[in-house]
């Protein structure tokens, strides 16, 4: 016999019961939206012809694979872009982004990250360190147009005016840091004030996170490349690895030349998973977004009940599917995560615990009891183990099972 859930706090259930009734007038715009983008890939996937045959894998160079190039032009079109790269070799989205900033960056070149500190995990990419762009002589460069409280757009172009980039590198999506994520209009104002400080400057969008949030892609709204991950938002919850590199086609094959080699560059490859993973779950991507942003919006309307600092706050326009939550202590970080852990389908067993990572600056806990290791779109949480102790709570394939695991961690940390 299945073992019930265990029965919420009965303090506990008036709360649910309010942001149950709150998310469900929430809920419909993130539907629309996710029925926009099916029609939208539904077309691409007709106009490029996908067969039975393109779903398959290869082996080798990967010469010829005809559903790897069926895939990337789905994928581009997608995506509002010429081109586009979409390999299993890209284990990451930190990885789409340093192979595409050691593309584009020569040594003297200017990197100017216009959304502030980036990712933890790209900064050893940026330096310094012996295998860092600074090594390669790259000078980098920093604004946050958020230091005032708003969004400084004449700040940024002066920026960029005085730091002559060659590339600038924008994020849209909240990292670590408790600034907004960056809303389709808000991110199109940010790259028209770059275009016209530096017209000649390549602008790279860290597009994690963020994929099918909104109607539009970075390269519809003036980005020259958009980078990001398969097993975040893209991949559908299916794709069992990979990333993409999407954006104007000359950029693309620098990147592809980087990836492989000169000379190489897209025309190799194999593609090794089934291309019918990869295919699928950019089919079922905006369905599996959808789904996404309404646990986030439940855990939003949740917490702030209880008394705790969410970011979006309940009823806000999202740019990305995290949820931020103050939580304001080790203990309580550790209570939370242990209790998504515990409402996991894969490790419920497991407790996760503060660690050393590869990449961050900081000891991280990650509950992630997911599929695909470290699938941010299934369900996970994770935190920095530092103060004032901001858990960030991302993805949920199905929203009974996001719901669920929304109120465990509630029952776990209480009210503030």
């Amino acid at each position: 016999m299945i073992p019930r859930e265990i029965a919420a706090p009965s303090g506990l259930a008036p709360v649910f019961a309010a942001s149950a009734l709150e998310l469900a007038s929430a809920g419909p715009g993130y539907d629309r939206t996710a029925e926009f983008l099916q029609r939208k890939l539904s077309g691409a996937f007709r106009h490029v012809g996908v067969t039975e045959a393109d779903l398959g894998e290869t082996t080798g160079y990967g010469y010829g694979d005809r559903g790897r190039r069926a895939l990337e032009e789905v994928f581009a079109l997608a995506f509002d872009a010429e081109a586009a790269l979409v390999r299993p070799h890209l284990v990451s989205g930190t990885q789409a982004l340093s192979v595409a900033l050691f593309a584009l960056l020569a040594p003297g070149d200017v990197l100017l990250s216009a959304t502030g500190p980036p990712y933890d995990t790209l900064k050893p990419v940026i330096g310094p360190g012996p295998l860092s762009l600074e090594a390669l002589g790259v000078r980098y460069r920093e604004f946050d147009p958020w230091a005032g409280g708003t969004l400084d757009l004449a700040g940024l172009a002066a920026a960029a005016r005085a730091g002559a980039p060659r590339v600038v590198l924008v994020q849209r999506s909240r990292g670590y840091s408790v600034r907004p994520a960056l809303l389709q209009a808000k991110l199109e104002a940010l790259l028209e004030a770059i275009r016209d400080a530096a017209p000649r400057a390549a602008v790279v969008v860290d597009n994690c996170y963020s994929e099918f949030v909104e109607d539009r892609e970075p390269a519809a709204l003036g980005a020259d490349l958009s980078c990001g991950s398969l097993i975040k938002n893209p991949g559908g919850g299916l794709a069992p690895t990979g990333g993409y590199v999407a954006g104007r086609a000359q950029l693309v094959d620098l990147v592809a030349g980087r990836l492989y080699a000169p000379g190489l560059g897209r025309e190799v490859g194999p593609s090794l998973v089934p291309i019918r993973l990869l295919l699928q779950g950019l089919y079922l991507a905006p369905a599996a977004v959808a789904a996404a942003l309404k646990v986030a919006e439940y855990a939003a309307s949740v917490f702030a009940r209880l008394g705790y600092e969410v970011l979006p706050q309940p009823g806000d326009e999202r740019g990305d599917i995290v949820q931020a939550i103050r939580l304001g202590s080790r203990r309580r970080v550790e209570s939370f995560c242990a209790a998504i852990q515990s409402m996991s389908p894969v490790d419920s067993r497991a407790t996760p615990e503060f660690a050393a990572l590869p990449g961050y600056q900081h000891q991280v806990i990650m509950a992630a009891g997911t599929f695909v290791q470290g699938a941010s779109l299934e369900l996970s949480a994770d935190a920095p183990d530092r103060e004032p102790y901001w858990v960030f709570l991302q993805g949920g394939l199905g929203l009974g099972y996001g719901m669920a695991a929304v109120e465990a961690a509630a029952a776990a940390v209480g009210p503030r």
